[in-house]
């Protein structure tokens, strides 16, 4: 019965937090508005067949580098081919690029930092040693190292970019659970019988979400400039495909005579990235209420 009851009692608490947490991030007017770009390039993003008004790869060289127009709003490219289709196309590209560079940086660091952080001992050093000898590139060195490996093209950059961030994510979880090991629950857990691995799965990662789902919002930001950079380099996506990065290397050819090629992606990258740092601070403060207090007494 105390099983069943505790149980029950699970989500209303949990109910009552999310509205805790959605009270307290819908006070903070940035946030709000990064929410909503997010939203606005995700309703983009899946309909962009249907809101794109030309094809984005259908090149007409009579009309290259043509400035902005009632036909072409955004002008055209080098190749005569629309520049707006192409962002809303590149839009979806770089928001699914984003996502699943932090899943897959993510998964990784918590299969490394979580056996690392819990069982501790050589295991911890040796795992740890990988990380620091990891952590010593910058993560778009480490990116391009990667995609030098296993070759160029669109779904090799989001393995790149996502293996960059493993370090990153497996030191946040090593450090989350060093903490979370030693509890209470944690002890009362081990007293009942309850095997290492289901512990770490069951009682001690949930209460890893709140940093980690605040570090991955962040991440998405670094995860779509990272792909814009290998990108400009000819190390993501290939031509013909509508990729910001690549779009940004084409048009810095043409900045003089045509800077609308290069200034319009560029623009979708600097508000796809602030989207999400806004978000992502926005829920940093409403997942940390002492943050909150913080920042209100401050001002």
């Amino acid at each position: 019965m105390i099983t069943f009851a505790l149980r029950r009692s699970r989500k209303p608490d949990t109910a009552r937090r999310s509205r805790r947490i959605w009270n307290r991030f819908k006070r903070n007017r940035a946030a709000l508005i990064g929410l909503g770009l997010i939203v606005a390039e995700g309703i983009l993003a899946v309909s962009a067949p249907v809101i794109a008004p030309h094809d984005p790869i259908r090149m007409d060289l009579r009309a290259a580098r043509q400035p902005p127009s009632s036909r072409y709003l955004l002008g055209t490219d080098e190749l005569g081919r629309d520049v707006l289709s192409r962002i809303i196309y590149g839009c979806r590209i770089s928001l699914t690029l984003g996502l699943i560079s932090v899943t897959v940086g993510l998964s990784f660091g918590m299969l490394l930092g979580g056996p690392s952080g819990y069982f501790g001992g050589k295991l911890d050093i040796v795992v740890m040693r990988v990380i620091d000898v990891l952590m010593s590139f910058p993560t778009i060195l480490l990116a391009i190292l990667v995609v030098t490996v296993v070759g160029p093209g669109l779904y090799n950059a989001m393995l790149a970019v996502g293996v960059a961030q493993v370090p990153l994510y497996a030191r946040l979880v090593r450090g989350l659970i060093l903490k979370l090991r030693e509890k209470e629950f944690v002890d009362a857990a081990r007293a009942v019988g309850v095997n290492n691995s289901r512990i770490i799965a069951r009682h001690i990662l949930p209460n890893c979400l709140s940093p980690l789902l605040v570090q991955a919002t962040l991440n998405i930001a670094s995860a779509i400039l990272s792909a814009a950079a290998l990108g400009f380099l000819g190390l993501g996506a290939q031509p013909p495909t509508p990729e910001w990065g690549a779009m940004l290397s084409k048009g810095r050819l043409y900045m003089r005579v045509a800077p609308h090629i290069t200034i319009f992606p560029g623009l979708a990258i600097m508000l796809t990235v602030l989207a999400f740092n806004l978000m992502g601070d926005g829920l940093r403060d409403a997942m940390d209420p002492r943050m909150s207090r913080f920042k209100v007494a401050k001002g």
